[in-house]
């Protein structure tokens, strides 16, 4: 296992829960880490995260696990195209209802080619995957006014369903960066390598 030179940390705001990563942005990224959290119920995340040189993803690899089930997810792509495999032991459907919540979707994705060209993942609560367009189209040192709709593979926590979301990244200058969908924005400040320092109402670096 590589020995890898930066650590950020996380503290959720929207929930109990962290994020800790260590990470090699010098020639792409790579990443290895841990989120956790209680909503929808207690689960830990553990993740693998690369890039190619031009911070577009080439490969994610994660296991979330929980009292009486665990379930892994990898995904690779290749020019813009995703294949995914998964596992899944016991039954998060079972400790979803038993919290009183809807049962999961199935890890992975049935239909690989609607991420088709989506070039960044996003794993759901982890500024980590926030900071992977934000550097890959330079918009922590761009003009204002800058805005890119980028397509992503969602990954969802705790049942690492995927998904393909549309967002969309506008520069506003000063190391802030806002953050869209249809239904939500935040303004991210960022620090000068485009990784995330705030998301109001998700997460907070810590030093």
């Amino acid at each position: 296992m590589s020995v890898l030179p930066r650590s950020l940390f996380w503290e959720r705001r929207d929930t109990t829960g962290a994020e800790h990563t260590l990470v090699d942005p010098r020639t792409g990224l790579h990443a290895r880490g841990v989120a956790l959290a209680v909503d929808p119920i207690a689960y830990t995340a553990r993740y693998e995260l690369r890039t190619d040189p031009s911070w577009v993803t080439t490969s994610l690899e994660v296991t979330a696990e929980g009292a009486g089930w665990s379930r892994t997810l990898r995904m690779e792509a290749d020019g813009g195209r995703w294949r995914a495999t998964t596992g899944e032991q016991g039954d998060l459907d079972a400790a979803l209802t038993a919290s009183g919540h809807a049962g999961a979707g199935l890890p992975g994705t049935e239909d690989p080619d609607l991420l088709v060209g989506a070039y960044d993942v996003d794993l759901t609560g982890s500024p980590l995957t926030n900071s992977l367009p934000i550097r890959r189209l330079g918009l922590s040192k761009a003009e204002p006014g800058v805005a890119h709709r980028v397509s992503v593979a969602w990954v969802l926590l705790p049942s690492l369903e995927v998904i393909q979301a549309d967002q969309i990244y506008t520069a506003l200058g000063d190391g802030r960066v806002r953050f869209a969908n249809e239904t939500f924005s935040a303004d991210l400040s960022v620090d000068d390598d485009g990784f995330v320092l705030d998301y109001p109402g998700l997460a907070q670096r810590r030093p």
